[in-house]
């Protein structure tokens, strides 16, 4: 039903061409290779397969990845929205809406590259998708400069996160399926319902996207069992990231002599934005991601103070050891859990 061409059109028009091509300073393939060496050193998160190489992209390369990954999430949905109604109007609705969804999505996605310095690249849903440690050059050389910091040290700063994730996700051998069902149970509740029996069904269509925009899958779900795979969802989001920042400046203490303008710099460019900006990130979700950065950051930060990376490494032991949503803002509680004999082991 959407029309992933023209999602991709429209989402590389709006990221534009940055002059400068994919270079950054310094040595990437390098900056990878210290950066896993020290975050397995502190972290004691041991990978099962190499992490993928690193990649200087521009935006469009990382529109239509992300792109390839929204749609493998979508088909889902894409096909109750199919055999949705038999009217004879369906077909011709199905496909206007498709272009309406696809000029959102892809206007969503242009925007989105404009912001991202890095990502760890992972189809959750589609397990033989290749894994990739990506850094979006153009919006790296750019931070640097409006910060006012180095590039250098920014691209190695981001390195250290991103290699964070990868660490993760091949040395948590439960992580990558844990995530992945859960969202597959989230996607199986999601009703996308639309009567295309009658007249106008594209503002219905419209009422949807805009419900998810304003609330993301929350809106799209009901009952206190879906919410509660969203609970699970958000913490796990937040504690995922949130170690990925607790480790990028334990780790970047050591390494970069400028960490503490490094961190000033980032929390300000996630700070100060225009009030139009901050109004579209809430309305995508992003604004909800970057609360997760925190609110996970502080957590870990807590738990290491209390008892050593050691304790907080126990988040990693299963699924059942994961903090809530009500244990990310009250550390000492998770610690008193976990800290049981009982807890099982992955």
């Amino acid at each position: 039903m959407i029309d992933w061409g023209f999602a991709e059109r429209i989402a590389s028009g709006v990221a534009g061409t940055p002059s400068g091509g994919t270079v950054l300073a310094g040595d990437l393939p390098a900056v990878a290779t210290e950066a896993r060496e020290r975050v397995v050193a502190y972290t004691g998160l041991t990978p099962a397969r190499e992490i993928p190489p690193p990649e200087a992209v521009d935006r469009r390369t990382w529109v239509g990845l992300n792109l390839r990954s929204m749609r493998t999430m979508m088909e889902p949905l894409e096909a109750k929205l199919r055999t949705n109604g038999d009217s004879p109007l369906a077909g011709p609705l199905r496909a206007a809406g498709g272009l309406l969804l696809a000029a959102e999505i892809g206007g969503l996605t242009g925007y989105l590259s404009q912001r991202v310095l890095g990502q760890y690249e992972l189809v959750l849903l589609d397990p033989a998708s290749p894994e990739r440690l990506l850094f979006v050059a153009p919006n790296l050389r750019e931070a640097a400069r409006r910060l006012d910091v180095g590039e250098a040290d920014l691209v190695a700063w981001v390195g250290i996160h991103e290699v964070t994730h990868a660490v993760q996700f091949t040395g948590v051998p439960w992580l990558r399926e844990h995530l992945a069902g859960e969202l597959r149970a989230l996607l199986e509740t999601v009703d996308v319902k639309v009567d295309l029996a009658k007249l106008p069904t594209l503002d219905d269509l419209r009422g949807a996207l805009d419900r998810f925009r304003d609330g993301g899958l929350v809106t799209l779900v009901a009952g206190p069992d879906r919410m509660a795979i969203l609970d699970r969802v958000q913490a796990t989001m937040a504690v995922v990231e949130g170690h990925a920042e607790h480790v990028m400046d334990a780790v970047g203490e050591a390494l970069l002599p400028t960490l503490p303008e490094l961190r000033e710099a980032l929390d300000r460019r996630r700070r100060e934005k225009p009030p139009a900006v901050k109004l579209l990130e809430r309305l995508i979700g992003l604004e909800l991601k970057m609360r997760q950065y925190e609110q996970g950051r502080e957590f870990c930060d807590a738990v290491v103070q209390r008892g050593g990376i050691e304790a907080l490494n126990r988040v990693w032991t299963s699924p059942a050891a994961l903090p809530t949503l009500d244990e990310l803002a009250d550390a000492d509680a998770w610690i008193r859990r976990t800290s049981a004999p009982s807890l099982p082991r992955a």
